[in-house]
Protein backbone atom coordinates (compact mmCIF):
# COMPACT_ATOMS: atom_id res chain seq x y z
CA UNK A 1 0.00 0.00 0.00
CA UNK A 2 1.39 3.42 -0.99
CA UNK A 3 0.90 5.63 1.69
CA UNK A 4 0.73 9.10 2.38
CA UNK A 5 0.16 11.62 5.36
CA UNK A 6 -0.74 14.37 2.85
CA UNK A 7 -4.53 14.65 2.58
CA UNK A 8 -6.58 17.76 1.68
CA UNK A 9 -10.34 18.21 1.67
CA UNK A 10 -12.69 20.33 -0.48
CA UNK A 11 -16.25 21.56 0.33
CA UNK A 12 -19.31 18.84 -0.65
CA UNK A 13 -20.37 20.08 -4.42
CA UNK A 14 -23.79 19.53 -6.25
CA UNK A 15 -24.14 18.34 -9.44
CA UNK A 16 -27.50 18.65 -10.25
CA UNK A 17 -29.62 16.11 -12.70
CA UNK A 18 -27.49 13.56 -11.10
CA UNK A 19 -28.87 10.14 -8.82
CA UNK A 20 -26.39 11.13 -6.95
CA UNK A 21 -25.60 15.16 -6.74
CA UNK A 22 -23.62 15.44 -3.57
CA UNK A 23 -19.96 14.83 -4.37
CA UNK A 24 -17.03 15.30 -2.02
CA UNK A 25 -13.34 15.60 -3.13
CA UNK A 26 -10.40 15.24 -1.52
CA UNK A 27 -6.67 14.77 -1.83
CA UNK A 28 -4.45 12.00 -1.12
CA UNK A 29 -0.48 12.38 -1.80
CA UNK A 30 -1.54 14.35 -5.09
CA UNK A 31 -4.16 12.00 -6.43
CA UNK A 32 -7.38 13.66 -6.49
CA UNK A 33 -10.46 10.98 -5.07
CA UNK A 34 -13.80 11.78 -5.97
CA UNK A 35 -16.86 10.08 -4.48
CA UNK A 36 -20.69 11.04 -5.07
CA UNK A 37 -23.54 10.51 -2.43
CA UNK A 38 -27.41 10.38 -3.21
CA UNK A 39 -27.65 12.93 -0.28
CA UNK A 40 -25.67 15.57 1.71
CA UNK A 41 -25.97 13.83 5.19
CA UNK A 42 -23.81 10.62 3.55
CA UNK A 43 -21.49 12.61 1.97
CA UNK A 44 -21.23 14.76 5.58
CA UNK A 45 -20.50 11.60 7.35
CA UNK A 46 -18.10 9.95 4.84
CA UNK A 47 -16.23 13.28 5.29
CA UNK A 48 -16.20 13.17 8.69
CA UNK A 49 -15.31 9.57 9.17
CA UNK A 50 -11.71 10.71 6.71
CA UNK A 51 -11.29 13.73 8.94
CA UNK A 52 -11.17 12.27 11.74
CA UNK A 53 -8.43 9.53 10.83
CA UNK A 54 -6.49 12.41 9.24
CA UNK A 55 -6.44 13.85 12.83
CA UNK A 56 -5.09 10.71 14.50
CA UNK A 57 -2.55 11.00 12.70
CA UNK A 58 -3.30 7.71 10.08
CA UNK A 59 -1.66 7.41 7.16
CA UNK A 60 -3.78 6.96 3.52
CA UNK A 61 -3.73 4.47 0.97
CA UNK A 62 -2.85 6.57 -2.00
CA UNK A 63 -4.88 4.83 -4.65
CA UNK A 64 -8.31 4.06 -2.67
CA UNK A 65 -7.58 7.43 -0.55
CA UNK A 66 -8.43 5.81 2.59
CA UNK A 67 -7.13 6.22 5.89
CA UNK A 68 -5.48 2.75 7.32
CA UNK A 69 -8.36 2.03 10.30
CA UNK A 70 -10.59 1.79 7.00
CA UNK A 71 -8.86 -0.68 5.03
CA UNK A 72 -8.09 -2.46 7.88
CA UNK A 73 -11.91 -2.73 9.03
CA UNK A 74 -12.30 -4.54 5.44
CA UNK A 75 -9.74 -6.78 5.61
CA UNK A 76 -10.01 -8.02 8.88
CA UNK A 77 -13.57 -9.41 7.71
CA UNK A 78 -13.74 -12.05 5.04
CA UNK A 79 -16.21 -12.71 1.85
CA UNK A 80 -17.67 -15.88 3.53
CA UNK A 81 -18.14 -13.79 6.86
CA UNK A 82 -19.56 -10.93 5.57
CA UNK A 83 -22.00 -13.30 3.00
CA UNK A 84 -23.12 -15.05 6.34
CA UNK A 85 -23.68 -11.95 8.30
CA UNK A 86 -25.94 -10.87 5.15
CA UNK A 87 -28.17 -13.77 5.23
CA UNK A 88 -29.18 -13.39 9.31
CA UNK A 89 -29.62 -9.78 8.57
CA UNK A 90 -32.15 -10.18 5.86
CA UNK A 91 -33.71 -13.88 6.66
CA UNK A 92 -36.65 -12.46 8.30
CA UNK A 93 -37.02 -9.54 6.31
CA UNK A 94 -37.71 -11.21 3.02
CA UNK A 95 -40.01 -13.79 1.55
CA UNK A 96 -38.68 -17.48 1.25
CA UNK A 97 -38.12 -17.23 -2.71
CA UNK A 98 -36.18 -13.99 -1.88
CA UNK A 99 -34.14 -16.17 0.32
CA UNK A 100 -33.08 -18.86 -2.01
CA UNK A 101 -32.05 -16.73 -4.74
CA UNK A 102 -29.68 -14.98 -2.05
CA UNK A 103 -28.51 -18.61 -1.14
CA UNK A 104 -28.29 -19.55 -4.76
CA UNK A 105 -26.00 -16.36 -5.65
CA UNK A 106 -23.77 -16.09 -2.37
CA UNK A 107 -23.04 -19.84 -3.32
CA UNK A 108 -22.04 -19.30 -6.59
CA UNK A 109 -19.37 -16.19 -5.27
CA UNK A 110 -18.19 -17.99 -2.52
CA UNK A 111 -16.81 -20.78 -4.63
CA UNK A 112 -15.34 -19.02 -7.56
CA UNK A 113 -13.85 -16.69 -5.27
CA UNK A 114 -12.32 -19.81 -3.27
CA UNK A 115 -11.59 -21.55 -6.53
CA UNK A 116 -7.98 -21.30 -7.04
CA UNK A 117 -7.12 -22.91 -2.79
CA UNK A 118 -5.82 -25.73 -2.60
CA UNK A 119 -7.50 -29.05 -1.14
CA UNK A 120 -11.14 -27.96 -2.32
CA UNK A 121 -13.78 -30.61 -1.42
CA UNK A 122 -15.55 -31.34 -4.83
CA UNK A 123 -17.66 -28.55 -6.13
CA UNK A 124 -21.25 -30.49 -5.42
CA UNK A 125 -20.26 -30.58 -1.57
CA UNK A 126 -19.37 -27.63 -2.01
CA UNK A 127 -22.52 -26.02 -3.13
CA UNK A 128 -24.86 -28.38 -1.01
CA UNK A 129 -22.98 -27.69 1.98
CA UNK A 130 -23.02 -23.80 1.12
CA UNK A 131 -26.74 -23.47 -0.08
CA UNK A 132 -28.40 -25.69 2.15
CA UNK A 133 -26.76 -25.41 5.47
CA UNK A 134 -24.49 -22.64 5.67
CA UNK A 135 -26.38 -19.94 4.17
CA UNK A 136 -30.24 -21.11 5.28
CA UNK A 137 -30.48 -19.84 8.89
CA UNK A 138 -32.87 -22.49 9.09
CA UNK A 139 -30.78 -25.54 9.09
CA UNK A 140 -27.32 -23.97 10.12
CA UNK A 141 -27.52 -25.04 13.29
CA UNK A 142 -29.01 -28.51 12.45
CA UNK A 143 -26.87 -31.87 12.49
CA UNK A 144 -23.87 -32.25 8.93
CA UNK A 145 -22.97 -34.77 7.42
CA UNK A 146 -19.27 -35.55 7.93
CA UNK A 147 -18.37 -34.40 4.23
CA UNK A 148 -20.66 -31.16 4.67
CA UNK A 149 -18.89 -29.80 7.86
CA UNK A 150 -15.46 -30.68 6.32
CA UNK A 151 -15.98 -28.65 3.36
CA UNK A 152 -17.48 -25.41 5.36
CA UNK A 153 -14.59 -25.67 7.29
CA UNK A 154 -12.44 -25.49 4.27
CA UNK A 155 -14.25 -22.74 2.84
CA UNK A 156 -14.06 -20.82 5.72
CA UNK A 157 -10.32 -21.05 5.65
CA UNK A 158 -10.03 -20.85 2.03
CA UNK A 159 -12.22 -17.56 1.69
CA UNK A 160 -10.92 -13.97 0.05
CA UNK A 161 -11.01 -11.03 2.19
CA UNK A 162 -13.87 -9.35 1.44
CA UNK A 163 -11.86 -5.88 0.12
CA UNK A 164 -10.78 -8.16 -2.79
CA UNK A 165 -13.82 -7.36 -4.00
CA UNK A 166 -13.07 -3.38 -3.93
CA UNK A 167 -10.56 -4.50 -6.79
CA UNK A 168 -11.51 -4.63 -10.51
CA UNK A 169 -10.49 -8.52 -10.34
CA UNK A 170 -12.65 -9.17 -7.61
CA UNK A 171 -15.52 -7.29 -8.75
CA UNK A 172 -15.75 -8.80 -12.34
CA UNK A 173 -15.08 -12.29 -11.10
CA UNK A 174 -18.11 -12.15 -8.78
CA UNK A 175 -19.85 -10.87 -11.04
CA UNK A 176 -18.86 -13.12 -14.42
CA UNK A 177 -19.96 -16.34 -11.94
CA UNK A 178 -23.26 -14.54 -11.81
CA UNK A 179 -23.77 -14.54 -15.08
CA UNK A 180 -23.01 -18.03 -15.37
CA UNK A 181 -25.24 -21.66 -15.30
CA UNK A 182 -23.29 -24.26 -13.61
CA UNK A 183 -22.02 -25.48 -16.51
CA UNK A 184 -19.72 -22.24 -17.58
CA UNK A 185 -22.51 -21.86 -19.79
CA UNK A 186 -24.27 -17.82 -20.41
CA UNK A 187 -27.66 -18.06 -18.15
CA UNK A 188 -30.55 -16.18 -19.46
CA UNK A 189 -30.46 -12.11 -19.14
CA UNK A 190 -33.33 -11.87 -16.27
CA UNK A 191 -31.31 -14.65 -14.41
CA UNK A 192 -27.91 -12.41 -14.44
CA UNK A 193 -29.92 -9.42 -12.89
CA UNK A 194 -31.15 -11.15 -10.57
CA UNK A 195 -28.34 -12.43 -8.92
CA UNK A 196 -26.06 -8.71 -9.72
CA UNK A 197 -29.02 -7.54 -7.93
CA UNK A 198 -27.98 -9.68 -5.14
CA UNK A 199 -24.52 -9.11 -5.12
CA UNK A 200 -25.19 -5.48 -5.07
CA UNK A 201 -27.05 -5.46 -2.25
CA UNK A 202 -24.52 -7.91 -0.53
CA UNK A 203 -22.06 -5.04 -0.75
CA UNK A 204 -24.18 -2.49 -0.22
CA UNK A 205 -24.27 -3.99 3.15
CA UNK A 206 -21.04 -3.59 3.22
CA UNK A 207 -20.92 -0.17 2.68
CA UNK A 208 -23.61 0.35 5.58
CA UNK A 209 -21.34 -1.87 8.09
CA UNK A 210 -18.19 0.14 7.29
CA UNK A 211 -16.40 -2.75 5.41
CA UNK A 212 -16.21 -1.18 2.06
CA UNK A 213 -15.49 2.72 1.20
CA UNK A 214 -17.62 2.30 -1.52
CA UNK A 215 -19.84 0.09 -3.88
CA UNK A 216 -17.48 -1.50 -6.22
CA UNK A 217 -20.64 -2.36 -8.69
CA UNK A 218 -21.29 1.33 -8.91
CA UNK A 219 -19.82 2.91 -11.90
CA UNK A 220 -18.22 -0.14 -12.94
CA UNK A 221 -18.17 -0.39 -16.98
CA UNK A 222 -18.49 -4.02 -17.10
CA UNK A 223 -21.23 -6.28 -18.71
CA UNK A 224 -21.03 -10.39 -19.36
CA UNK A 225 -21.04 -10.39 -23.15
CA UNK A 226 -19.79 -7.61 -25.65
CA UNK A 227 -23.98 -8.18 -27.35
CA UNK A 228 -25.92 -5.92 -25.94
CA UNK A 229 -28.41 -7.73 -23.28
CA UNK A 230 -32.09 -8.72 -23.56
CA UNK A 231 -34.67 -9.42 -21.48
CA UNK A 232 -36.35 -13.02 -22.45
CA UNK A 233 -38.76 -12.33 -25.01
CA UNK A 234 -42.27 -14.70 -25.15
CA UNK A 235 -41.76 -17.03 -28.17
CA UNK A 236 -45.32 -16.82 -30.18
CA UNK A 237 -44.68 -20.45 -30.34
CA UNK A 238 -45.35 -21.46 -27.07
CA UNK A 239 -48.70 -19.16 -26.85
CA UNK A 240 -51.89 -21.70 -27.63
CA UNK A 241 -54.74 -19.79 -29.53
CA UNK A 242 -57.88 -19.15 -27.75
CA UNK A 243 -59.16 -22.71 -29.36
CA UNK A 244 -56.36 -24.95 -28.64
CA UNK A 245 -56.81 -23.61 -25.24
CA UNK A 246 -60.37 -24.72 -25.30
CA UNK A 247 -59.41 -27.93 -26.25
CA UNK A 248 -56.68 -28.06 -23.55
CA UNK A 249 -58.88 -27.17 -20.97
CA UNK A 250 -61.48 -29.85 -22.11
CA UNK A 251 -58.19 -32.35 -22.12
CA UNK A 252 -57.63 -31.83 -18.33
CA UNK A 253 -61.22 -32.92 -17.54
CA UNK A 254 -59.62 -36.34 -19.02
CA UNK A 255 -56.62 -36.18 -17.92
CA UNK A 256 -57.04 -38.82 -14.74
CA UNK A 257 -60.83 -39.72 -13.60
CA UNK A 258 -59.93 -37.96 -10.03
CA UNK A 259 -57.61 -35.35 -9.97
CA UNK A 260 -57.90 -34.13 -13.74
CA UNK A 261 -62.43 -32.37 -13.57
CA UNK A 262 -60.79 -30.80 -10.36
CA UNK A 263 -58.02 -29.19 -12.22
CA UNK A 264 -60.26 -27.44 -15.09
CA UNK A 265 -60.91 -24.46 -13.27
CA UNK A 266 -56.77 -24.00 -12.10
CA UNK A 267 -55.41 -23.75 -15.61
CA UNK A 268 -58.48 -21.24 -16.60
CA UNK A 269 -57.87 -19.20 -13.88
CA UNK A 270 -54.18 -19.40 -15.31
CA UNK A 271 -54.99 -18.36 -18.82
CA UNK A 272 -58.25 -16.46 -18.52
CA UNK A 273 -57.09 -14.38 -15.38
CA UNK A 274 -53.25 -13.83 -16.23
CA UNK A 275 -52.75 -15.47 -12.70
CA UNK A 276 -49.69 -16.93 -11.74
CA UNK A 277 -49.78 -20.48 -10.30
CA UNK A 278 -48.90 -19.54 -6.66
CA UNK A 279 -51.65 -16.75 -6.89
CA UNK A 280 -54.49 -19.63 -7.91
CA UNK A 281 -53.31 -21.84 -5.35
CA UNK A 282 -54.22 -18.97 -2.73
CA UNK A 283 -57.19 -17.97 -4.45
CA UNK A 284 -60.35 -17.79 -2.06
CA UNK A 285 -63.91 -17.61 -2.42
CA UNK A 286 -64.28 -14.16 -1.02
CA UNK A 287 -61.42 -13.00 -3.64
CA UNK A 288 -63.95 -13.46 -5.98
CA UNK A 289 -67.12 -11.75 -7.88
CA UNK A 290 -69.18 -14.34 -9.88
CA UNK A 291 -72.45 -12.83 -11.41
CA UNK A 292 -74.94 -14.87 -13.14
CA UNK A 293 -74.32 -13.41 -16.07
CA UNK A 294 -71.75 -11.63 -17.68
CA UNK A 295 -68.36 -10.42 -16.76
CA UNK A 296 -67.19 -11.15 -13.18
CA UNK A 297 -63.67 -10.11 -10.99
CA UNK A 298 -61.18 -11.33 -8.81
CA UNK A 299 -59.38 -9.39 -6.09
CA UNK A 300 -56.18 -11.14 -5.83
CA UNK A 301 -54.70 -10.40 -2.31
CA UNK A 302 -51.97 -13.29 -1.75
CA UNK A 303 -49.95 -16.17 -3.56
CA UNK A 304 -48.64 -19.19 -1.91
CA UNK A 305 -45.05 -19.88 -4.27
CA UNK A 306 -43.49 -23.57 -3.65
CA UNK A 307 -40.60 -22.90 -2.33
CA UNK A 308 -39.53 -26.09 0.44
CA UNK A 309 -40.41 -26.61 3.56
CA UNK A 310 -36.12 -25.60 4.32
CA UNK A 311 -36.66 -21.77 3.78
CA UNK A 312 -40.19 -21.17 5.13
CA UNK A 313 -40.98 -20.02 9.20
CA UNK A 314 -43.67 -22.40 9.09
CA UNK A 315 -42.07 -25.18 7.50
CA UNK A 316 -44.80 -25.31 5.31
CA UNK A 317 -43.90 -26.41 1.69
CA UNK A 318 -45.63 -23.30 0.64
CA UNK A 319 -44.53 -19.38 1.61
CA UNK A 320 -47.95 -17.37 2.64
CA UNK A 321 -47.25 -14.28 0.82
CA UNK A 322 -48.40 -10.91 -0.51
CA UNK A 323 -49.10 -10.53 -4.40
CA UNK A 324 -45.63 -10.46 -6.30
CA UNK A 325 -43.36 -6.93 -6.05
CA UNK A 326 -46.15 -5.62 -3.93
CA UNK A 327 -46.25 -4.59 -0.14
CA UNK A 328 -48.08 -7.34 1.99
CA UNK A 329 -51.45 -5.93 1.86
CA UNK A 330 -51.87 -4.94 -1.57
CA UNK A 331 -54.87 -6.46 -3.58
CA UNK A 332 -54.75 -6.77 -7.48
CA UNK A 333 -58.21 -6.11 -9.37
CA UNK A 334 -58.78 -8.39 -12.67
CA UNK A 335 -61.85 -8.31 -14.96
CA UNK A 336 -62.71 -12.03 -16.06
CA UNK A 337 -64.68 -12.70 -18.67
CA UNK A 338 -68.39 -15.14 -18.32
CA UNK A 339 -66.44 -17.98 -19.42
CA UNK A 340 -64.09 -18.23 -16.51
CA UNK A 341 -67.13 -17.09 -14.10
CA UNK A 342 -69.26 -20.41 -15.62
CA UNK A 343 -65.93 -22.80 -14.52
CA UNK A 344 -65.44 -21.57 -11.18
CA UNK A 345 -69.10 -21.22 -10.26
CA UNK A 346 -69.38 -25.06 -11.47
CA UNK A 347 -66.13 -25.39 -9.61
CA UNK A 348 -67.34 -24.38 -6.11
CA UNK A 349 -70.64 -26.04 -7.09
CA UNK A 350 -68.95 -29.28 -7.47
CA UNK A 351 -65.80 -28.93 -5.17
CA UNK A 352 -67.28 -26.43 -2.04
CA UNK A 353 -63.89 -24.91 -0.97
CA UNK A 354 -61.74 -25.28 2.38
CA UNK A 355 -62.50 -24.33 5.59
CA UNK A 356 -60.35 -21.28 4.60
CA UNK A 357 -62.39 -20.43 1.71
CA UNK A 358 -59.69 -21.75 -0.83
CA UNK A 359 -61.40 -22.98 -4.04
CA UNK A 360 -57.97 -25.59 -4.88
CA UNK A 361 -56.80 -28.21 -2.77
CA UNK A 362 -55.89 -31.74 -3.23
CA UNK A 363 -58.66 -34.51 -3.07
CA UNK A 364 -57.52 -34.38 1.15
CA UNK A 365 -57.77 -30.44 1.51
CA UNK A 366 -53.85 -29.94 1.33
CA UNK A 367 -52.46 -27.43 -0.66
CA UNK A 368 -52.03 -27.89 -4.37
CA UNK A 369 -47.82 -29.13 -5.80
CA UNK A 370 -46.35 -28.23 -8.87
CA UNK A 371 -45.54 -31.50 -9.00
CA UNK A 372 -49.26 -32.57 -9.27
CA UNK A 373 -51.00 -30.40 -11.44
CA UNK A 374 -48.09 -30.98 -13.33
CA UNK A 375 -48.30 -34.10 -14.51
CA UNK A 376 -51.64 -33.43 -15.10
CA UNK A 377 -51.29 -30.69 -16.89
CA UNK A 378 -48.58 -32.86 -19.24
CA UNK A 379 -51.49 -35.77 -19.94
CA UNK A 380 -53.66 -33.09 -21.16
CA UNK A 381 -50.99 -32.05 -23.55
CA UNK A 382 -50.70 -35.39 -24.74
CA UNK A 383 -55.02 -35.93 -25.06
CA UNK A 384 -55.50 -32.44 -26.90
CA UNK A 385 -52.49 -31.95 -29.18
CA UNK A 386 -51.14 -33.39 -32.00
CA UNK A 387 -47.65 -35.54 -31.90
CA UNK A 388 -45.73 -32.60 -33.55
CA UNK A 389 -47.39 -29.68 -31.17
CA UNK A 390 -46.97 -31.91 -28.06
CA UNK A 391 -43.16 -32.09 -29.23
CA UNK A 392 -43.28 -28.52 -29.26
CA UNK A 393 -42.97 -25.86 -27.20
CA UNK A 394 -46.38 -25.31 -27.39
CA UNK A 395 -47.75 -24.51 -23.61
CA UNK A 396 -45.23 -26.38 -22.30
CA UNK A 397 -45.29 -25.63 -19.06
CA UNK A 398 -48.25 -24.50 -16.39
CA UNK A 399 -47.13 -20.73 -16.67
CA UNK A 400 -47.27 -20.62 -20.66
CA UNK A 401 -51.23 -20.33 -20.11
CA UNK A 402 -50.36 -16.82 -18.22
CA UNK A 403 -48.61 -15.56 -21.43
CA UNK A 404 -51.03 -16.81 -23.57
CA UNK A 405 -53.77 -14.74 -21.16
CA UNK A 406 -51.44 -11.59 -21.63
CA UNK A 407 -51.10 -11.72 -24.97
CA UNK A 408 -54.42 -12.54 -25.80
CA UNK A 409 -55.92 -9.01 -24.45
CA UNK A 410 -52.46 -7.18 -25.82
CA UNK A 411 -53.39 -8.82 -29.01
CA UNK A 412 -57.02 -7.66 -28.63
CA UNK A 413 -56.16 -3.95 -28.70
CA UNK A 414 -56.23 -3.51 -24.87
CA UNK A 415 -53.76 -0.95 -23.71
CA UNK A 416 -50.36 -2.15 -22.35
CA UNK A 417 -51.08 0.30 -19.30
CA UNK A 418 -54.08 -1.49 -18.57
CA UNK A 419 -53.16 -5.48 -19.33
CA UNK A 420 -49.71 -4.63 -17.12
CA UNK A 421 -52.09 -3.41 -14.26
CA UNK A 422 -54.25 -6.19 -14.43
CA UNK A 423 -51.37 -9.04 -14.68
CA UNK A 424 -49.20 -7.44 -11.92
CA UNK A 425 -46.52 -6.38 -14.41
CA UNK A 426 -44.76 -2.93 -14.54
CA UNK A 427 -45.03 -1.63 -18.12
CA UNK A 428 -41.91 -1.76 -18.75
CA UNK A 429 -41.25 -5.63 -18.53
CA UNK A 430 -44.27 -6.28 -20.09
CA UNK A 431 -43.29 -4.29 -23.51
CA UNK A 432 -40.36 -5.62 -23.38
CA UNK A 433 -41.34 -9.49 -22.57
CA UNK A 434 -43.96 -9.50 -24.90
CA UNK A 435 -42.02 -7.44 -27.64
CA UNK A 436 -42.43 -9.83 -30.21
CA UNK A 437 -46.34 -10.99 -29.23
CA UNK A 438 -47.24 -7.86 -30.59
CA UNK A 439 -45.57 -7.52 -33.48
CA UNK A 440 -46.67 -7.93 -37.05
CA UNK A 441 -49.66 -5.80 -36.36
CA UNK A 442 -48.76 -2.90 -38.08
CA UNK A 443 -51.79 -3.32 -40.71
CA UNK A 444 -54.00 -3.16 -37.82
CA UNK A 445 -52.55 0.25 -36.73
CA UNK A 446 -52.43 1.28 -39.94
CA UNK A 447 -56.16 1.19 -39.99
CA UNK A 448 -56.68 2.64 -37.05
CA UNK A 449 -54.60 5.57 -38.35
CA UNK A 450 -56.67 6.31 -41.23
CA UNK A 451 -59.93 6.11 -39.84
CA UNK A 452 -58.28 8.71 -37.15
CA UNK A 453 -56.83 11.14 -40.37
CA UNK A 454 -60.27 10.06 -41.97
CA UNK A 455 -58.41 9.00 -45.06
Amino acid sequence: MNKSYDVRFWNITVKKGRKRPYVLRWLVGGKVQTKPFTTRELADSFKSELIQGARRGEAFDIETGLPESMIRAARSVSWFQHARDYVDDRWDKVSAKQRISIAETLTAVTVSLAADHKGAPDSETLRKALRRWEYNKNRREADQPAEVAAALNWVRKASVPLADLAEFEGITRALAVCAQKLDGSPAAPSYYTRRRRVLYNVLKYAVQRKRLAVNPIDGLDWKPTEDDQVWEEIDPAIVPSPRQMAELLTAVSYAGPRRGPRMVAFFACVYYAMMRPGEVVSLRESDCELPATGWGRLMLAGSKPSVGTEWTDSGEYHDDRGLKGRNRRAKRPVPIPPELVRILRDHINRYGVAPDGRLFRTERGGVLLPSGYGRTWHRARALALTPAEEASDLARRPYDLRHAGVSLRLNAGVPPTQVAEWAGHSVEVLLKIYAKVIAGHDHVWEARMDDALGS
